[in-house]
């Protein structure tokens, strides 16, 4: 059976100890034991992006090369800045279409073909008009998108977040001019407070089947949850210190259907380190051998 694809969020910065920039997200994502990565292109919560030329992208691509790892698992986390399910502030939703743009084409400079994105929220709008600005939005900029799938990501369900359910997964995808370019990122953590029961994994992804369909899931993010089903609270654990637990994560993580698609860790640091590279361990070896927390 083949080994999954699995790596965990990183660094992408000029003052990674790693390495500059892509060299740094690269090398911290190997010392973790990793085969994938996913970055932020830049600060989460603001608009300041460092140019293209400077973030070593033909080193980290040959680095790739080098050591066998293909470049079309990496993933790119778009900023929290865009809302384009935003029904109410056209502002916002312009805002939105044109930092998502800028996304989507430092993604396509950077040869990285996935762009993970937050759908949204209505704030004080019609949850069926957010889910049609989404729409909306995801259609104004197809015409960027050469290579680059953007992944919605299911929610969790706080506040008024829109993408709870997969059938709001599916209403986007049937109504978007140019469906190829757009994809689900499958949140476990989201999932589970948005009240999927992940321990009955059969029988989620025969919903999966059902709605979104199987080959539009292009990427899995791999969390334990510190809240019980239905809580709607977004609150990411280490992997088998939740309610999700580590025998339903490790289930998922090397479902054979799945075996395929990327799988990147967003577990919270511990005592200030990342526990990336004890959980790959783990995962990979199919044992909760090393401990994260006392």
């Amino acid at each position: 059976m083949k080994n999954p694809i699995l790596g965990s969020h990183v660094g992408m910065s000029k003052s990674n100890k790693h390495g500059e920039y892509l060299i740094g997200s690269f090398n911290e994502s190997l010392s973790y034991g990793a085969n994938t990565f996913m970055i932020f292109s830049g600060p989460p919560q603001n608009t300041m992006r460092t140019d293209l030329d400077k973030l070593h992208i033909k080193e980290m691509q040959e680095l790739m090369k080098n050591n066998n790892l293909d470049i079309k698992n990496l993933i790119v986390h778009a900023p929290y800045l865009i809302n384009i399910s935003n029904p109410v502030n056209q502002n916002t939703w312009d805002f939105g279409v044109d930092f998502l743009t800028k996304e989507i084409l430092r993604c396509e400079g950077m040869g990285i073909n996935i762009l993970v994105l937050h759908p949204g929220a209505r704030l004080k709008g019609d949850y069926q008009k957010a889910l049609d600005a989404l729409v909306k939005g995801l259609d104004a900029v197809a015409a960027h998108q050469k290579n680059t799938i953007i992944a919605l990501e299911t929610m969790s369900g706080k506040g008024s977040e829109v993408g709870i359910n997969l059938k709001d997964f599916a209403y986007v995808l049937s109504k978007v001019k140019e469906p190829d370019k757009v994809a689900v990122c499958l949140d476990t953590c989201h999932m589970h407070d948005a009240g999927y029961n992940l321990s009955d994994w059969d029988a989620v992804k025969q919903e999966i089947k059902q709605t979104v369909g199987k080959e539009k899931i292009r990427c899995f993010h791999l969390n334990d949850s510190q809240n019980p089903i239905s809580a709607h609270k977004d609150r990411h654990e280490n992997i088998g210190y939740g309610h999700i637990g580590f025998d339903t994560l490790l289930k998922i993580l090397w479902d054979e259907e799945y075996i395929d698609v990327p799988k990147v860790l967003e577990t919270p640091y511990h005592n200030d380190k990342p526990p990336y590279k004890e959980e790959i361990y783990n995962l990979l070896n199919k044992q909760h051998i090393l401990k994260i927390k006392d």
